[in-house]
């Protein structure tokens, strides 16, 4: 027995174009005790990403075969893809005493808040709708069609930020990482919900008419 204490298991989600995935990698390469599990998924790999880096691509008959076997934490359909996190990499990183961060939606964190006792979720809000809708047209990934319908998901999605135990708001990169690294060290009661509901009123006002 090595008396190695087990790391904590975070649940980072946020809208599409809310830089939820350029700010879990910055925490990972700033902080040693924290690593991110990284998702299986039915869609398309993009030119710039690598399997098993930002995704495991995998088939919709893979998908289904791991659903099947109960190798998955939690699991769920977005945009028409799949996308979950296998329990055995989570294991294996909780079990190093490092803490564990998942870039899941909100059904996925629902499912792993449901399973996993002591699990901590934050939830990354953009500061503005007008933020949102730049920042998924800069991307030049997808076309108009695609980023109107990103915006009415991104609005679905937000309005969940409330079962979340955690906000962060991504106004200016460096202050939002540094937000990141206060909770994943327990430092981050100010950020608590409860603490933020009041403050950011008004955002909250302006990203969910």
């Amino acid at each position: 027995m090595s008396g190695q204490p087990q790391g904590t298991l975070f649940v980072v989600a946020a809208p599409s174009g809310a830089g939820k995935t350029s700010l879990v990698k910055a925490l990972v390469e700033r902080t040693d005790s924290v690593a991110v599990s990284v998702s299986h998924t039915t869609r398309p790999r993009r030119p710039h990403e690598i399997d098993g880096v930002n995704y495991h691509f995998v088939t919709e008959e893979e998908f289904e075969r791991m659903i099947a076997a109960g190798e998955f934490l939690e699991h769920a359909r977005v945009f028409g893809n799949l996308y979950g996190t296998s329990r055995a990499e989570v294991d294996r990183i909780n079990a190093s005493g490092r803490h564990v961060i998942l870039e899941i939606d909100w059904q996925g964190a629902r499912q792993v808040r449901n399973t996993i006792v002591g699990a901590r979720s934050i939830f990354i809000l953009p500061p503005s709708t007008e933020t949102l809708r730049t920042r998924l047209t800069t991307r030049a990934e997808d076309t108009a069609d695609i980023i109107d319908r990103r915006m009415g998901e991104a609005i679905s999605e937000m309005s969940h930020y409330a079962e979340f135990d955690y906000i962060v708001v991504n106004d200016r990169f460096e202050d939002a990482l540094e937000d990141m690294v206060r909770i994943v060290e327990g430092r981050g009661e100010a950020l608590r919900r409860e603490a933020q509901s009041e403050r950011l009123a008004p955002l909250i006002r302006d990203l969910l008419p």
